[in-house]
């Protein structure tokens, strides 16, 4: 199963979680998690992980499939870059 991980520097890492996953939340599943990030189930294509920590935000993205993929991590990181565009916030898949 293809997965990708990128290390988003923030300092309102659990803001740009809850934001992101309030916000696809109306359109796919959106799960909080007991250790305060957020799973995003992408249905047919896989799912997102956020979680937040005290200086960064990790977003970790799988797929049955290399396409989902790139959907996946499309859809994060872009969502997420436009939410912090006043900060300059960059997402890099690794």
């Amino acid at each position: 199963m293809p997965s990708s991980i990128a290390y988003v520097a923030t300092d309102a890492a659990p803001r740009y979680a809850k934001q992101l996953a309030a916000h696809l939340g109306r359109k796919i599943q959106a799960e909080e998690l007991s250790d305060g990030g957020y799973r995003l189930t992408f249905p047919g294509r896989g799912e997102g992980l956020l979680t937040p920590e005290a200086d960064r935000l990790v977003m970790r993205a799988t797929a049955d499939d290399e396409e989902s993929l790139g959907a996946v991590q499309d859809v994060l990181g872009r969502h997420l870059e436009r939410f912090g565009q006043r900060n300059q916030l960059t997402v890099t898949w690794e």
